[in-house]
């Protein structure tokens, strides 16, 4: 069981101290006696244990690089209880984490984290998942918790335009998604701020793959990536991409977006993979009939998307 000193300031900052019992002389409270039976010169510490299960659903399958970890916080501790899988059909391998009694009967909140494995760091990473305060016995498990995602999405709304700035051509305008109305005055992607762990990210399905049109935490400035954009001319001072060139293998480039799904998902900041991660803010179809430069309304989609859990000790 890993068991790290905390400081908790706002979301559930940790620190990487841990506390552990000596062999000799067990001193640690949580343990209910350290009197050995068969040699009371290596006294070691003994608990009672007591179960917390956990009832979550719209977990995504990881793979094999990263686990999720359920931890307890309380007393500026965080206590691991242990890592779990989550197959493709949204499985968890395990719903049963095994604890000391005291600190399952102190634990004031739970939250779960994603973490590499294999994870050398005793302590929680930045991408908190889920999270929530305990009433009594029980505890609910949401994104919105100011320990995991932050938000819970809902208010989520924006628009977005069709159209290839960066190109000098006339003919490639719906080759491109923005996601800005240009006669508003306003920022057109209202979106709710992310903790540390977590960040936004746009993306265009083209012949049923979804591709990425960047990763950003402000709405209002452009994202971090222009693979697929052109330099003849300069893009908008928002989130978005021209696809006009560096196609990847098996597409063309300029090509269409009408008809085509465009979404903004939320995406942990150790992102590794080339695929979107489960939680959707905003989500739209390209009209079939759309114009260059015509704004469309996003839908906004995170309670279709989001998980959702439940905690029992």
């Amino acid at each position: 069981m890993k068991r790290s000193s905390v400081i908790l300031i706002g979301a559930f900052a940790l620190s990487a101290a841990l506390i552990s019992c000596k062999k000799e002389g067990c001193t640690d409270p949580a343990a209910v006696n350290y009197s050995s039976e068969t040699d009371t010169d290596d006294e070691s510490c003994f608990y009672a244990t007591k179960d917390l299960t956990l009832d979550i659903t719209g977990l995504p399958d990881l793979g094999p690089n990263y686990k999720y970890e359920t931890w307890l916080a309380y007393n500026n501790m965080a206590i691991s209880l242990g890592t779990f899988d989550v197959d493709a059909s949204g499985n968890m391998s395990t719903t049963s984490f095994t604890g000391n009694t005291m600190d399952i009967e102190s634990a004031q909140i739970v939250v779960i984290s994603i973490e590499p494995f294999p994870d050398a760091d005793p302590t929680p990473s930045d991408v908190k998942i889920l999270g929530g305060g305990f009433s009594g016995n029980t505890v609910n498990l949401t994104i919105a918790y100011n320990a995991a995602v932050g938000s819970d999405l809902s208010l989520a709304e924006g628009e977005y335009v069709i159209d290839a700035p960066t190109t000098n051509s006339i003919t490639d305008n719906l080759s491109g998604i923005w996601f800005f109305n240009p006669g508003a005055t306003a920022p057109q992607l209202e979106l709710p701020a992310l903790t540390t762990g977590w960040r936004y990210e746009g993306w265009a399905v083209i012949g049923g793959v979804p591709m990425s049109t960047g990763k950003f935490t402000n709405a209002e400035i452009p994202d971090n990536s222009s693979m697929y954009s052109a330099t003849e001319a300069a893009a908008p001072s928002f989130p978005g991409e021209d696809f006009v060139q560096n196609a990847p293998a098996g597409f063309t480039f300029p090509t269409d977006l009408s008809g085509q799904d465009v979404f903004i998902s939320v995406e942990p900041v150790t992102d590794n993979s080339p695929y979107p991660f489960v939680l959707r803010a905003l989500v739209g179809t390209v009209p079939t009939t759309a114009t260059s430069m015509t704004p469309y309304t996003l839908t906004n989609a995170a309670l279709a998307t989001c998980p959702v859990g439940t905690g029992t000790r």
